[in-house]
């Protein structure tokens, strides 16, 4: 078993091989952690249309990675018209004006690099990793689908990449084993109207629906340039991509105001509890609190409960029901990394000859003592050595730095938070996680037993729980899957 000092040597192994653009800054520097903090070199700019602009040097390796984040994702979408955002996934790779279809593979996964995108309840993100002498053509690349995408956009192209989306929804969703398991949940937490209570994916009547002018619309409110972040991570040099960025960005006209939605987080006043049927060989168990966001300080001692909670064996779940009493084959708890709101939710999968009932009651038992006690002093010790490693593993490539930066510019208006963000980690003390235990793990959450068709017996049974058939012609709820572009 690794020691917090084995682990911290780890990391520093870790940081040697990300590069020298990582240094260590003095314990003293850092705050309550006691941790040396990371440091990544980055500037940060503004052009007048309105595009944040990050630039991270490494010169450690010659590759480059060109990252653009978008501030939407499907909580930016209505009721009725969802699944916009990762619809818009897809037709971004379709070609755009003076891009045609297959030239962005050709100067990316034809020159050894690579391209993908990913669409999340608050974002979207683009980006290319390449050897560092064709960064130029990336920028061309990003910046035509940024302001010239629609020159290109037909119904043809429209109908094609919404099929594919239905298709997606088919494989990731509705024919996957436990594949619904998370909009269910969303749809029983989460009002009609709430901003996540529908999926990334959308449903197949609102992907139906939407017309040319639907998309159309969205696409210049939410993907113009004061709405995007693009970060340059890698071997480059500064001045030459300043020139380059005003080059193929600064003509791109600044679009609309948007206004953010309003998500408010969520109480519920009693269990919620589900039973879904599906074509599975084992039930499972979902038990799901709703919680707050990253731009929440209690998130730090949710992450923390969760990782005391399960994951190494010596974890309180993990230890008590898959080694210890060996009735469980697996079992999982988190806290979501939502932006506005969150739930942590606790998974458990039985081992044969074991109810979802004594599962829930055996895990509710662990978390009340956990309650009433809260973590030991050995317990944080590992728990936080463990997110430190994460975080420090996070640096191992250009594409992670850059999302990285943007993701503390974009949620925090600092592309550095992350050095907070692991300092304000290392500080959570016992009683924050007992005092978030006793605050969000309540009885006011959602139970969901799936179950095997046609065997609706074996779902946790502490009370009466409402059946939720298998096709329901409605799944318009939220999921925490990250949609992959193509």
């Amino acid at each position: 078993m690794r020691t917090r000092q084995s682990l911290r040597a780890l990391a520093t192994a870790v940081l040697a091989v990300a590069g020298a653009s990582i240094s260590a800054i003095p314990a003293s520097a850092q705050g309550s952690g006691g941790a040396n903090a990371i440091h990544v070199p980055f500037e940060r700019y503004t052009l007048p249309n309105g595009l944040t602009v990050i630039l991270s040097e490494d010169h450690s390796t010659p590759t480059v990675a060109v990252d653009v984040w978008y501030h939407v994702g499907s909580k930016n979408e209505k009721p009725g018209r969802t699944g916009f955002a990762h619809l818009f996934e897809h037709m971004m790779f379709t070609g755009s004006g003076h891009v045609p279809y297959g030239v962005h593979d050709r100067y990316t996964e034809g020159v050894g690099g690579g391209n993908n995108g990913s669409t999340t309840n608050d974002r979207t993100n683009y980006y290319e990793t390449v050897p560092s002498n064709y960064l130029e053509d990336e920028l061309w690349l990003e910046s035509d689908r940024m302001g010239w995408l629609l020159d290109a956009l037909d119904l043809a192209k429209l109908n094609a990449q919404r099929d594919i989306v239905k298709n997606e929804r088919r494989q990731s969703y509705d024919n996957r084993p436990y594949g619904r398991a998370s909009e269910i949940i969303s749809a029983a937490m989460y009002p009609d109207d709430h901003p996540y209570h529908w999926p990334v994916i959308g449903s197949m009547a609102d992907l139906s629906a939407a017309s040319a002018d639907d998309v159309k619309d969205f696409f210049r409110l939410y993907y113009a340039p004061n709405n995007a972040t693009l970060a340059i991570v890698g071997d480059f040099e500064p001045a030459q991509a300043r020139t380059w960025v005003i080059k193929y960005f600064g003509e791109i006209p600044r679009g609309q105001p948007i206004d953010r939605p309003v998500a408010p987080v969520v109480t519920l006043p009693a269990e919620k509890r589900l039973v879904y049927e599906d074509r599975v060989q084992v039930p499972r168990l979902y038990i799901s609190w709703p919680t707050v966001g990253v731009i929440s300080p209690d998130q730090y001692a949710l992450d923390v409960l969760g990782a005391v909670l399960s994951g190494p064996r010596t974890a309180r779940l993990t230890k008590g029901l898959v080694y210890d009493r060996q009735t469980a084959a697996s079992v999982s708890a988190r806290q979501s990394e939502n932006e506005l709101v969150g739930e942590f939710q606790l998974v458990i999968t039985p081992r044969p000859g074991n109810s979802l009932t004594s599962l829930e009651l055996a895990a509710d038992s662990i978390i009340e003592q956990m309650k009433r006690d809260g973590p030991t002093a050995e317990e944080l010790q590992k728990v936080k050595a463990g997110l430190e490693l994460q975080t420090v593993s996070r640096l191992q490539s250009n594409l992670a730095k850059a999302n990285l930066l943007e993701e503390g510019s974009v949620f925090h208006d600092d592309p550095g938070y992350f050095q907070k963000d692991l300092a304000n980690t290392l500080a959570v003390t016992a009683d924050d996680v007992k005092r978030v235990a006793n605050k969000y793990l309540t009885e006011g959450r959602v139970v969901l037993s799936i179950v095997p068709m046609g065997k609706v017996d074996m779902a946790s049974k502490p009370d009466q729980s409402t059946p939720v058939r298998r096709n329901d012609p409605n799944p318009t709820n939220r999921t925490s899957q990250r949609e992959g572009a193509r």
